[in-house]
């Protein structure tokens, strides 16, 4: 039996109304080689099948693991830092990250169990990683952060300040939010519902990637939704919405979108200089 097999029988089980007081010591066993697999970054919540960022796709069986360790396992007091609270989960072993020279620094940085960090990235406080994430090498997760489940963020990503990944984990076949390799996320930006960000953009503060959000590529001349593709510099603008023709509306109305440009060689130079702090 592999890993699979043995998350796709207790799926099965747990569909057909298993319930968390009903596991054995083999159930539990398998649950807890899920969260260990994930940890290592032997199994991921979504994977890249072609050359474009469009090309994400779910792993169904691993979103399914998630969904069991959430669903068969009982809500139990837990301790950290002197501070009791209730989950279904302990908080992720963090042992691992000193070979791997990975940084979290005190005081509310919080890594769930079931997420996977690489070499060399920064977590600063407070900030959270969720179940299924996975955080590529190099990537810094700034103050106020969240990483939500199933997030899939590459190597050398930069997060600025409160910025939130949102999670997708149900339904099961639906792609997690996406940050590819070299992204960099201004501060206050928010990134939903399964939205992917293509490799080596940078985005500039407070702008919200969402699928229902239109992004207007000026590089390719055309309006896309649910990506932002590769080597673009993307900002929110606002353009004239449909509702502006009610009378309610005086002067027009508008809705927010995100226009997409390519890189400029001095915003580049600016993203290099932040590496400086990084050292």
């Amino acid at each position: 039996m592999t890993l699979e097999s043995d998350v796709a029988d207790l799926w099965e089980r747990y569909q057909a109304g298993l319930s968390a007081a009903e596991t054995t010591r083999d159930d539990d066993a398998v649950l807890d080689a899920f969260l260990e697999a994930l940890e290592a970054g032997e199994v991921r919540a979504a994977e890249k099948t072609g050359d474009d960022v469009t090309s994400w796709e779910a792993n169904e069986w691993v979103k399914r693991g998630i969904l069991c360790n959430f669903g068969l396992r009982e809500t139990e007091p837990r301790e950290y830092g002197g501070v009791t609270y209730y989950d279904v989960l302990p908080l992720r072993e963090t042992a691992d990250l000193d070979a791997r020279g990975t940084r979290n620094t005190p005081n509310g940085t919080v890594i769930r169990r079931g997420a996977y960090l690489g070499s060399d990235c920064i977590m600063m406080s407070p900030s959270f990683v969720n179940m299924g994430a996975y955080v590529g090498d190099g990537t810094l997760v700034d103050s106020c952060d969240t990483v939500g489940s199933c997030a899939q963020l590459g190597e050398g990503v930069k997060l600025g300040a409160n910025t939130l990944i949102g999670g997708v984990l149900e339904p099961v076949e639906d792609a997690p939010v996406v940050i590819e390799d070299g992204v960099s996320l201004g501060a206050g930006c928010r990134v939903t519902s399964g939205f992917r960000v293509g490799e080596g953009s940078i985005v500039g503060e407070n702008t919200l990637l969402t699928p229902r959000i239109p992004v207007y590529d000026l590089v390719e001349e055309e309006v896309i939704y649910g990506h932002l593709p590769a080597e673009r510099r993307a900002f929110t603008r606002m353009v004239e919405s449909s509702v502006g023709d009610h009378e309610l509306f005086e002067g027009g109305a508008y809705k927010p979108a995100v226009v997409a440009t390519d890189v400029e060689a001095e915003t580049l130079e600016a993203t290099r200089r932040e590496d400086a702090l990084r050292e």
